[in-house]
């Protein structure tokens, strides 16, 4: 090791993150006590030296410097891993704030001191034998190559299950290969975004950009074995239930037409945000221009010195917006409803090469690192969104901590809009923060103010030859017009046709826009199937797909180790117990920001339900889901 080398990349170092470490390596208690005790920092990117003084900020520095040369030179061995007292007490240290004790089994598993994954019961060799026996028989359709789809045929390879990966593109990654737009890309840091056991410690960002998290995935397909095994072009055309056979006789179309196919199991992993909403336009087929949405964008249509019009103000014109007023002769923006947004300094900021070789290098400075994201980006924030029944402003924010973050918010809005009154209330919303996805700030007040750029506080009424009719009369003559409308997220596993165990139509027990099932994964009448990124699942209150994927695959492949030890053929969830866990979750919702009479957003139907998002704190979700439970379910023997 070079000592040059490694002060330089201590120089780089989250001194939170490098106290951690020294306490894990040496496990002296010493790091965690003063004066090196971190400052709590409710920023979501926290201050790197951990609000310490220089000088205890360069005793650290040293100490690590001379740890990492006792460990290359042997003079020193890495201390066990703490357990779970002390685990504890170094996450509370690390944040500065009481973490409380139910978190520690989670972030046991998370930071790789446990593992995490279902494992088979070898109580005998008789009993390994006819597990053996049982997993010729049983086979699983994984429906969709992204994030969760990955992890699905990763989780059941490490099990030895049989099973096969269909994929409507031409390539893995879902929505990262759809979602081509100009500066598409992440708001959630990627070190958090990202699989706990697939570390990247190269991340060229803090938050990167679509081809890079598209790399990610294609490389850890690569890496576990997945890339060869799926089937890309191939779309589920229908699923029935054969109760005779305990199988879903499945139709598959590809290029060479429709067969079909029996699966002992079904994971649906197409998740929430797979189909565009286009048809929310009046007209769309008269305009003779170029017209296309953000989620299949044209790039051969050439946007320079054309007068385009952008509808919609969600997160995919935050992050295309800029690029495409560069080079439009005129943009004209049609926001049906203002957006909260943050500002995050190291949204553009690169990763220096110091901090990678820092996540490379030192002894589980990664996993910590990881950690601080994870609480930030967490847990801390949902409690600030629930109703507080005394509170006297309940029109504008939930509690007097949704204020402080409106006032913030709005500071933040005014101050980028200085000297442009008419944008400030053009800009700023009327319902409380976090009733809508909160966005991140991709230089969005900059662009609205340039001359070429048009911000019309009007919904499209219609779309004809010539352009938009927008809701108050005026018409807009434009080029090109680019629907930045979401996508159909209450319309989950549409369109396919699946058939249950009575003969129903999932679309019809879900009413078209209601999904709801056990946990976000089962649904009763539909034996065999299970969801992944499913109804109440969304990360709404911040959070990671990734974290949620794996929550839920450790649910699925706990009930599939069960079954197949336990020769089950088919599981179905109890209606009692799915209908009261969604009350639980409708109860929760009713006291949750999403809910506020004041505006409408995607995470709610056309009754008002929302459908969308999670409801609980990360660690409850992973308790629900950590081991399954299959006495809550009928069960039929193979």
């Amino acid at each position: 090791m070079k000592n040059d080398v490694l002060l330089d990349a201590l120089e780089d170092a989250s001194i939170p993150t490098l106290l951690m470490c020294l306490a894990h390596i040496t496990g002296d208690d010493v790091w965690l006590k003063d004066p090196y005790l971190p400052k709590r920092d409710v920023a979501l990117i926290a201050d790197e030296a951990g609000g310490l003084p220089d000088i205890v900020v360069a005793d650290v520095r040293a100490a690590m410097a001379q740890v990492m040369q006792d460990l290359a030179s042997g003079q020193r061995q890495m201390s066990d891993a703490p357990d779970t007292q002390r685990l504890s007490q170094m996450m509370s240290v690390c944040v500065g704030e009481t973490v409380g004790s139910e978190y520690v089994p989670m972030f046991m598993e998370d930071l790789h001191f446990v593992d995490r994954d279902v494992s088979w019961s070898q109580a005998s060799d008789t009993s390994a034998a006819r597990i053996t026996d049982s997993k010729k028989d049983f086979s699983v359709l994984i429906v969709g190559a992204g994030i969760s789809g990955i992890g699905a045929a990763i989780a059941l390879d490490r099990l030895g299950i049989s099973w096969t990966l269909v994929e409507k593109n031409t390539s893995l990654g879902g929505t990262w290969f759809e979602n081509n737009y100009p500066e598409a890309g992440v708001d959630t840091p990627n070190h958090f975004y990202s699989y706990s056991y697939a570390r990247r410690t190269d991340w060229p960002g803090y938050f990167s950009k679509r081809d890079d998290v598209l790399g990610y995935l294609e490389d850890v397909a690569e890496q576990f074995g997945i890339s060869d095994c799926i089937a890309f072009g191939t779309t589920v055309e229908e699923m029935t239930w054969n109760e005779l056979r305990q199988v879903w006789n499945v139709v598959l179309h590809d290029a060479v037409g429709s067969r079909t196919v029996q699966a002992s199991v079904v994971i649906s992993a197409t998740g929430q945000l797979n189909r565009p909403k286009k048809n929310v336009c009046v007209g769309n087929d008269t305009f003779e221009g170029d017209l296309f949405h953000s989620a299949e964008w044209r790039h051969d249509v050439d946007l320079y010195g054309k007068r385009v019009a952008v509808v919609g103000t969600g997160a995919s014109a935050m992050q295309f917006l800029r690029t495409v007023a560069s080079t439009a002769k005129s943009v004209t923006i049609f926001q049906r409803s203002p957006q909260w947004v943050i500002h995050n300094e190291h949204y553009h900021r690169d990763v220096s090469d110091g901090a990678r070789w820092l996540l490379k290098n030192i002894p589980h400075y990664y996993e910590w690192y990881r950690f601080g994201l994870f609480w930030r980006f967490g847990d801390g924030l949902l409690k600030t969104l629930r109703r507080d029944p005394d509170w006297e402003h309940p029109g504008r924010s939930m509690n007097r901590h949704n204020d402080r973050h409106r006032q913030q918010m709005t500071a933040y809005i005014e101050d980028q809009l200085v000297g442009r009154p008419d944008l400030v209330a053009k800009s700023l919303p009327s319902y409380p923060p976090y009733g809508k996805r909160i966005l991140v700030d991709n230089d969005w007040f900059k662009t609205i103010q340039k001359a070429n750029v048009e911000l019309v506080t009007a919904g499209v009424q219609q779309i004809n030859e010539k352009g938009v009719i927008d809701s108050d009369g005026v018409s807009h003559d434009v080029d090109v017009i680019i629907l930045a409308t979401g996508f159909e997220a209450g319309k989950l596993l549409s369109p396919i046709k699946i058939t249950g165990r009575s003969g129903a139509l999932l679309s019809k027990t879900w009413d078209d826009d209601d999904p709801r099932a056990y946990l976000g994964i089962t649904v009763p009448d539909f034996p065999n199937l299970f969801c992944l990124y499913g109804p109440n699942t969304n990360v709404a209150h911040g959070g990671s797909l990734f974290f949620q994927a794996e929550c839920q695959l450790r649910y699925v492949t706990s009930c599939l180790v069960q079954m197949i030890q336990g020769g089950v053929g088919s599981i179905e969830v109890k209606r009692d117990v799915h209908d009261e866990y969604n009350e639980r979750v409708d109860h929760e919702h009713s006291e949750l920001v999403w809910t506020h009479p004041g505006m409408q957003n995607w995470y709610r139907n056309v009754k008002g339900r929302v459908f969308s998002p999670m409801p609980w704190r990360f660690v409850d979700y992973w308790q629900m889901t950590h081991d399954a439970d299959l006495t809550q379910y009928h069960l039929t023997k193979r």
